[in-house]
């Protein structure tokens, strides 16, 4: 029955998450079309990822006690975030693919590690998904306004999926309010592969190598166009790679918060 349920749910998101890509897609039609098409693919492989680690993360849920569920207004709708840490710390921003939610980063512990290693951990429920409220055409000022809302000063952004459409126009326009930017196989980046050029950034660009929504060579491109990016290729893993890969994908994401607070030369690229 919990099963048929999830199913069900994810099916109607989808079906939601396809009507405001179109109608995206018509407003900006180069760079938001592509980029939102990919929903219809993500969220039928979405449901099997749900159910698997949705029921072996409910027996540690109880442990997460210090994980606060909290709502910001923002652009006049309530939006909702999970946080733990200390909030005068070093900010971590997570955000998420469609069909999924902040939930996500706390059923496989990234909230957790992230918090026990001293920083502030943040994740939001993008407008329109979880609990959060829909802001019409929100992609391009609804971040700039959520670390505002937050106080969320220089913080590394975590940006898997369809949250590109949210995470490159913040990184296109306001790069130096950002300390870094794990890119997680994020769509959109051909789009804004004009505007990206040249940004000084620190980047992680993360991906699985089986990733078949969001090709390897989007990781490439990165690399060619953004002077600060280093690439981390994940085996055994396909386009939800902290999914598919979490030990590994968390390993990398703590080394590269490491890195970036302690400001080291980027003008060597990592391997």
């Amino acid at each position: 029955m919990f099963h048929q349920f999830v199913i069900l749910s994810l099916v109607l998101s989808l079906c939601w998450n396809t009507l405001v890509c179109s109608f995206l897609s018509a407003i900006q039609p180069q760079q938001i079309f592509r980029t939102h098409i990919t929903s219809a693919a993500l969220g039928i492989t979405n449901v099997k990822y749900y159910i698997m680690h949705k029921t072996s993360s409910q027996s540690s849920e109880v442990k997460d006690t210090k994980i606060k569920s909290q709502f910001v207004n923002i652009q006049g709708a309530n939006i909702h975030y999970l946080e733990a840490g200390d909030s005068t710390a070093y900010a971590v921003l997570l955000l998420h693919g469609v069909s999924w939610n902040s939930q996500t980063w706390q059923d496989i512990g990234t909230l957790r590690l992230l918090a026990e290693k001293g920083y502030r951990a943040v994740a939001v429920d993008l407008p329109g998904y979880g609990s959060s409220q829909s802001i019409l055409g929100a992609e391009k000022p609804f971040l700039k306004d959520f670390l505002e809302g937050l106080n969320l000063k220089k913080p590394v952004i975590v940006s898997p999926s369809i949250s590109g459409i949210y995470s490159l126009p913040l990184v296109i326009t306001h790069w130096d309010k950002l300390r870094g930017f794990v890119a997680v196989a994020p769509v959109g980046i051909s789009g804004f592969s004009k505007q990206l050029k040249g940004i000084e950034l620190p980047t992680l660009a993360i991906w699985g190598i089986n990733d078949k929504i969001v090709p390897v060579t989007q990781a490439d491109l990165l690399l060619k166009i953004m002077p600060k990016t280093q690439k981390v290729i994940l085996a055994n893993a396909a386009h939800r790679s902290y999914l598919d890969a979490t030990d590994k994908f968390h390993n990398h994401l703590i080394k590269f918060i490491e890195e970036t607070s302690s400001q080291i030369d980027w003008s060597v690229e990592q391997k």
